[in-house]
């Protein structure tokens, strides 16, 4: 991983903690071989804690998380409110949601870092305008 620093997004929080999740294996398989903490935005705890809110505990062991070190909140909404405004406003047709445009933005602002998601619409997203986000995402 050549010392990358890894966000997280939300469907990866489920996959770890809810073994009837469809990613649950690739995302247990994916996360032994990934250096920790892996960063990650409020907005995306918040949809994981929402996606978990029906198991039992799952807001819990989300929070677990952070109290643990495993994912380490790295990212300032009030610091970069215009930037991902104008994210979400680009990406509208895909939709792009907040978490979404948090962690683009987060793999902006973090050099040599690279997104952990399941989610499709990072394949499509761009960061600074035109690049590819490097990507731990099932094949």
């Amino acid at each position: 991983m050549n010392n990358a620093r890894v966000i997280a997004d939300a469907g990866v929080i489920v996959g770890l903690i809810y073994e009837r999740d469809q990613w649950h294996k690739w995302t247990q398989l994916q996360s032994a071989n990934l250096p920790t903490p892996y960063l990650i935005c409020e907005a995306a705890l918040t949809e994981a804690c929402y996606l978990l809110q029906n198991m039992s505990d799952g807001e819990q062991k989300v929070l677990e998380l952070v109290e643990r070190g495993v994912l380490q909140i790295e990212f300032s909404l009030s610091d970069e409110l215009a930037t991902v405004k104008i994210l979400m406003k680009k990406y509208a047709n895909v939709p792009m949601s907040l978490a979404d445009a948090c962690i683009v933005r987060m793999s902006e602002l973090i050099k040599n870092s690279i997104v952990y998601t399941v989610d499709s619409d990072f394949l499509i997203y761009r960061k600074n305008g035109k690049n590819k986000i490097p990507l731990i995402y099932p094949e």
